[in-house]
């Protein structure tokens, strides 16, 4: 080995060590028994990741879209869905096939400067999630118990104190809390949904068939643009990469290719529970605003105040705060954990469990508190909007190194996709480059 290589020979030595050492391997596969055993063992990282396809973010443009066009932007849900259903699927497999989270990838493959860029960009854009998660969790505390908007982003804080107990009782007690908090979700959107009583044909027309006013109308496109660009979320690609390897399966090429599909799976399935969260708020929104003429309501706080006298049940809008509240601590929860593996990965720091989670959290939410005090009650859309617009810039930065490693035989070798996919994959990179360029430009320029 020449004196040229050597350093780069141990840095990639360094970023290979476990992600998340404290619970790498440790949920049992059953190496035989039924495909339901199987797929039962790696059930779990996939309703992660869902979670922060269904975080109070997407609830503004979801709530906006419904109001003001209808159901014609379920098509675009219906899309960003499929995109994030490929984007963790090549998340998973970069994870197995490589032993490396997306951060160590970065580390391993990339210049010191440009993993140093990639890790700035991926800390604010985490800061910025938290903006939207923490606001999402205080605005709930506020409609369910009046506690005022600080207070509830301090008690959001708290949430790394809970990540602290669930990892020390085991990954799978992680796995739990996060799947109660979904269901919670799905039943009061479904009781919502079963209230508003929509045109399943028209659901189902809007959805599978895209209407040309999507893109004719500047309106409808800036709003379908920021669906997208809040779907797919920077750092459920950092976070899934780590979590599949939780998994005890079999670190061989056989292993690993089984592995693969039925994380694969696990991602699918629950991605699927994300569309029908994030239809159902669109849904929700169409009967309760854009068919009785208050296509103007576009805060979370606004469709609280209404979405009992204008659907006709008592309990709607305490519903609709309930499935807030555990939207927000859902994905609280999980950015604590990605700022953990995203820290560890790019920089390779090397601190106990409680105080890496106490500065990645630090770091988040800190900031939060700052400007939700500034801002107040007023301020809570323009800030939720803000966080969205970040998320956009930063999103290109996780997009592209996972379509390059995925789709590299040097580093996934045999696991690399097929070039089929690699050119979908690319193609999905591009379209939202692209769209969150001209969301960028419409969001500063105003046009």
């Amino acid at each position: 080995m020449t004196d040229a290589t050597a350093p780069l020979s141990r840095m990639r030595e360094e970023a290979h060590r476990p992600s998340l050492p404290e619970v790498h391997a440790t949920v049992a596969v059953p190496q035989g028994g039924s495909w339901l055993r199987k797929l039962f063992a790696f059930m779990g990282p996939g309703y992660l990741i869902s979670v922060g396809y269904m975080d109070p973010g997407n609830w503004a443009t979801d709530i906006a879209g419904g109001a003001r066009f209808g159901y014609t932007l379920l098509f675009v849900i219906m899309l960003s869905n499929l995109m994030a259903i490929l984007l963790q699927a090549l998340s998973a497999r970069l994870g197995i096939a490589s032993g490396r989270d997306l951060a160590q990838a970065c580390r391993a493959y990339y210049p010191r400067p440009v993993n140093y860029l990639l890790w700035f960009a991926c800390e604010i854009a985490i800061i910025a999630c938290d903006l939207a998660e923490v606001i999402g969790t205080a605005i709930a505390l506020n409609l369910l118990f009046g506690i005022p908007l600080v207070w509830g982003a301090v008690i959001a804080g708290l949430d790394a104190i809970l990540v602290l107990y669930l990892m020390s009782r085991g990954f799978r007690w992680l796995e739990a809390f996060i799947v109660a908090l979904l269901s919670i979700i799905f039943i009061c959107f479904g009781i919502q949904v079963i209230a508003a009583a929509p045109p399943v044909q028209a659901i189902f027309g809007s959805m599978f068939i895209p209407s040309r006013e999507i893109v004719t109308n500047p309106a409808m496109l800036y709003i379908a643009i920021g669906i997208i660009g809040a779907t797919v979320m920077p750092h459920n690609l950092y976070l899934h990469s780590s979590i599949v390897q939780t998994r005890a399966y079999p670190r061989t090429d056989e292993g690993k290719r089984d592995a693969i599909k039925w994380a694969t799976i696990d991602s699918t399935l629950a991605l699927m529970l994300a569309l029908f969260v994030n239809a159902a708020i669109l849904i929700v929104s169409v009967v309760a605003f854009h068919d009785t003429g208050n296509s103007h309501v576009a805060s979370i706080e606004h469709a609280h105040e209404l979405l009992s006298p204008l659907l006709g049940l008592g309990i709607a809008s305490t519903l609709f705060a309930v499935a807030l509240l555990a939207s927000g601590l859902n994905s609280t929860v999980t950015a604590t954990l990605a700022g953990q593996i995203v820290m560890e990965g790019f920089l390779n720091l090397r601190l106990p469990h409680w105080a890496r989670r106490l500065l990645t959290r630090g770091l988040a939410i800190i900031p939060v508190i700052v400007v939700t005090a500034i801002y107040g009650p007023s301020g809570t859309g323009e800030l939720l909007i803000l966080s969205q617009v970040v998320l956009s810039m930063q999103l290109p930065f996780a997009v592209i190194p996972l379509v390059h490693f995925a789709s590299s035989r040097g580093i996934m070798g045999s696991f690399a996709v097929p070039r089929v996919v690699c050119a979908l994959a690319w193609a999905v990179a591009v379209l939202i480059v692209i769209l969150n360029i001209k969301l960028l430009y419409d969001t500063f320029l105003g046009i």
